[in-house]
């Protein structure tokens, strides 16, 4: 990258990572330069949460705003009902409007973590697309909208030909999700003056037909801006972790195991995700970044209750670092780890710690439970476990007790008072 910004975004999106393509580096510059630029990104609703993957495109909106911007997130109370079929190999299941409120309801006590509603001068604006999609006239939108689509070009974009070399099923309902999407951006520019899309770079293709559309239908000039698709140095996908997704909602990823997630960072992801994730000074992310041996886990801690704090609080990030320290450097129990409660019922006749070990999540099965246990993977109050049939009864749950799957995860089981 040569091109030398003269707008505050531009230059963090550049500097610290963010930037994978660009519609129109200079336009965009000149534009955020000149003025308050609102520009948004799209979720759609198909779980009670974001996770991990969409914290950069969060991050880039929070950016946006402290830049002097006006970010739009826009839920996708209509286009869920369709599903985005961009490099998926299978079609989306589809959700009732119920379930759709509920999971938007959801995602929403993110956002305000992470934006300001109530800003006197660049407030965020919270859409949903359900606003203007459910009321559509097909016969009209297919006039007016649908007429300024190849059939040609929208089978050409990578996320559809993918699909379709691999002579998976393309439905037609799913086929016509692009095409929302590019209304999305017209109707936001012509609603709410939206100059700007962002999202990662598997959604260009999507973007560039908002731009032509809106070109097409009012002979606006708007723009689209892509991140790069992360994946941790180890490939895997951004967002995973070894027991699922690491969900941004408290109640569906504990404050703990989300910052041990940011704690257990690769020594190479380091530097990397400080300058995504975090807001501190660039120069600090790049001292932490080079520190060595085992001074790196200072980084990594840091890390961790940077990104903990702006999506927990404080209070949770200084709460899971005395838990982690109490756990790991003090072989204690740890007040805040995940914990599993048990009635007096269940455990009458003693219970299996094979099946105490999938229910507090260390193990997604029974069979893989036992493996754990066979390849001496598994502790109990850090002393090895190594017999799979061990039954505990309420006497030997009087106290709580501590499972361990490696070094790094761990949980409680004990008792209901």
């Amino acid at each position: 990258m040569t091109y030398h910004p003269k707008s505050d975004f531009m230059s963090v999106m550049i500097e610290r990572g963010f930037l994978a393509d660009c519609t129109d580096y200079q336009g965009l510059d000149d534009a955020l330069s000149q003025g308050m630029v609102p520009g948004y990104i799209g979720f759609d609703a198909t779980a009670k949460s974001l996770h991990v993957g969409s914290l950069i495109q969060i991050m880039m909106l929070r950016w946006l705003q402290k830049t002097g911007h006006q970010p739009i997130t826009l839920m996708g109370g209509g286009t869920t009902k369709v599903g985005d079929p961009s490099f998926r190999a299978d079609e989306r299941p589809l959700l009732t409007p119920d379930q759709i409120d509920d999971n938007i309801a959801g995602i929403k006590q993110v956002f305000a973590k992470y934006l300001d509603y109530d800003k006197a001068d660049n407030p965020a604006l919270m859409l949903n697309n359900a606003e203007w999609l459910d009321g559509l006239n097909y016969l009209e939108f297919l006039r007016d909208i649908g007429r300024h689509f190849s059939v040609n070009r929208m089978l050409s974009f990578e996320s559809v030909k993918s699909r379709l070399d691999r002579e998976q099923s393309l439905s037609f309902l799913e086929f016509n999700y692009m095409i929302l999407q590019a209304y999305d951006f017209l109707e936001l520019n012509r609603r709410y003056g939206c100059l700007v899309q962002f999202g990662g770079s598997d959604q260009w293709g999507n973007i560039v037909n908002g731009i032509d559309l809106t070109r097409r239908v009012l002979d606006h000039q708007i723009f689209g801006l892509t991140s790069p698709l992360l994946t941790t140095s180890d490939g895997k996908k951004m967002g995973k972790s070894a027991d699922g997704a690491v969900w941004l909602n408290a109640d569906m990823r504990s404050p703990y195991e989300f910052w041990q997630f940011w704690r257990n960072t690769t020594d190479a992801d380091v530097g990397r995700f400080l300058k995504l994730y975090t807001e501190l000074p660039l120069d600090e992310c790049d001292r932490l970044a080079a520190l060595g041996g085992s001074e790196i886990n200072d980084a990594k801690i840091v890390l961790a209750n940077e990104v903990t704090t702006l999506c927990h609080g404080a209070d949770a990030a200084a709460a899971a670092e005395a838990t982690a320290r109490e756990v790991f450097e003090q072989g204690g129990v740890g007040d805040d780890l995940p914990t599993l409660e048990l009635t007096a019922d269940e455990v009458a006749d003693g219970i299996s710690v094979v099946q105490l070990i999938v229910r507090t999540g260390l193990a997604k099965s029974g069979k893989e439970a036992k493996r754990l246990i066979s390849d001496n993977g598994a502790r109990i109050d850090d002393a090895a476990l190594t017999d799979a049939g061990l039954m505990l009864d309420a006497a030997a749950l009087a106290s709580p007790v501590k499972l361990s799957a490696g070094k790094k995860r761990h949980a409680l089981v004990k008792l209901a008072q």
